[in-house]
C-alpha cells in the first residue's frame, strides 16, 4: 500500500484596506462565516498571483513555466519557425491545433488555453514532419507539462482528455474579522 504524503500551509496575511477581489458587480467579494459578514479573497485570485509569482521572482526557468493564452497558435508557430524558417509556420501551426481538436480562429481560441513550452515545441516538430496521425498530436498536448501546470491544473472544457488535475488545492481566503463593506460614491 502507497502512503501519500499531504502537505497543509495555513497562513495568514495581512492586507492593507482595498478591494483585493471583485465579484461580478464590482463588490468586494464576502462571505458569512461563524454568523458575520467576512472579507474573502477567491482561490482563483490567489492561484492566478502565485502563478504570477513564479514567472516574476524566476522561481523556474522560462522553458518550465506555462503559458495561457488565447493565441497558442502562435507558441507553436514560434517553435515550428524556430524548427525550420522557411516553413509556412502559421498554416502548420493552425492545421497542429486541428489536428489536436482545440478550436480556433484569427482571434485565437474561445477560451484562455495553458500550454508549455515543451507542449508547443512538441506540437511543432509534429507539424514539421508533416504527421497527420491525430492521435500523436492529442498525446504530445498531454505530455510534458510545464511546473505550474503540474501544481495548479489545466481544464479544457472543449476536451476533458487534455485536463490535468491539480497538485495544489487552494482555498478561498477569509477575514479573521467581521467587515461592514461601506458603499463609496466616488470610487
Amino acid at each position: 500500500m502507497k502512503k501519500r504524503l499531504y502537505v497543509d500551509f495555513h497562513v495568514l496575511q495581512t492586507v492593507p484596506p482595498s478591494c483585493i477581489n471583485r465579484d461580478d458587480t464590482g463588490s468586494p467579494k464576502t462571505a458569512m462565516y461563524g454568523g458575520v459578514l467576512r472579507a474573502r479573497v477567491s482561490s482563483q485570485a490567489w492561484k492566478h498571483a502565485m502563478r504570477q509569482a513564479f514567472v516574476e521572482e524566476s522561481l523556474l526557468d522560462e522553458e518550465d513555466v506555462g503559458k495561457r493564452t488565447k493565441k497558442v497558435a502562435n507558441l507553436v508557430r514560434d517553435q515550428i519557425l524556430a524548427l525550420d524558417s522557411e516553413l509556412d509556420a502559421d498554416k502548420l501551426a493552425k492545421k497542429a491545433l486541428e489536428n489536436t481538436g482545440i478550436k480556433s480562429d484569427d482571434k485565437g481560441t474561445k477560451a484562455l488555453f495553458f500550454m508549455s513550452t515543451a507542449q508547443a515545441k512538441a506540437l511543432a516538430v509534429l507539424a514539421v514532419e508533416g504527421v497527420d496521425d491525430k492521435k500523436q498530436y492529442k498525446d504530445a498536448l498531454k505530455a510534458a507539462p510545464s511546473m505550474d501546470m503540474a501544481l495548479f491544473g489545466r481544464m479544457v472544457a472543449d476536451d476533458p482528455s487534455l485536463k490535468y488535475n491539480a497538485a495544489a488545492q487552494v482555498a478561498h481566503s477569509i477575514s479573521t474579522h467581521a467587515v461592514k463593506n461601506e458603499y463609496d460614491y466616488f470610487t
